[in-house]
């Protein structure tokens, strides 16, 4: 049996969560945890309720610990409860990985430094700040650290999390079950390939998650 925990937390982005759980689920041997600080309901940025279904207390040791990312990453990044927790577990676990931002959480926890990892592009400059190494790429493996790029890349990272555990075969399986086969009707959704003008509105719109972000880690705060 591989235990997997899943961190909630108010604010996450629930496709970072979710897009793995449709996979990671699949996995013959997987048991699935949601965890938090209790078993309160939390709700995505999007405003979708979650319900955690084990509290911090009660985590069994985790083979594979996966935190999502979200605007509400921002806030736990000097949660010492939060860090703690990850710290700990992420000690003792086969794997320690991450969706989109939330690998700034496993660096706040010192869970990075020295490996190799990604996040979402807009973000990616912060991973340097926890002496982690950034490379651009939709999936990072370094030794048991995984670390997936923005959002819909939580697909990918759980294919790839199914083939270490069930092998190639698997993997091809569950991307046939779920019809994995994209052709984004818009897009591309890479800054490496979109319209310039389209990436610099982006960017500026995200300018001020960035810079408080940047604040808190200047601060100390993680």
């Amino acid at each position: 049996m591989t235990t997997c925990g899943l961190l909630l937390y108010p604010g996450l982005t629930q496709l970072d969560l979710t897009g793995p759980w449709e996979v990671l689920h699949r996995i013959p041997g997987v048991s699935l945890h949601t965890v938090w600080k209790d078993r309160s309901v939390v709700r995505a940025d999007s405003g979708l309720a979650l319900v955690p279904s084990t509290a911090f207390a009660d985590c069994p040791p985790l083979d594979l610990l996966l935190v999502p990312g979200g605007y509400g990453q921002v806030h736990l990044m000097g949660d010492e409860q939060v860090l703690d927790f990850l710290r700990s577990q992420g000690a003792r676990a086969r794997w320690v990985t991450s969706v989109c931002t939330g690998s700034l959480l496993l660096g706040a926890a010192g869970l990075l430094a020295g490996y190799r990892a990604t996040t979402h592009w807009a973000y990616h400059e912060l991973l340097a700040l926890f002496g982690a190494i950034p490379e651009e790429a939709r999936v990072v493996v370094d030794r048991n650290r995984i670390t997936a790029g923005g959002v819909t890349a939580g697909v990918d990272f759980g294919l790839r999390v199914a083939a270490e555990l069930g092998g190639r075969r698997l993997a091809e399986r569950i991307a046939l079950e779920l019809e994995y086969d994209p052709a984004p009707p818009f897009g591309p959704g890479h800054p490496r390939v979109s319209d310039p003008a389209l990436v610099a509105e982006l960017k500026a719109a995200v300018e001020r998650s960035l810079a408080e972000r940047r604040e808190l880690l200047s601060g100390g705060g993680a």
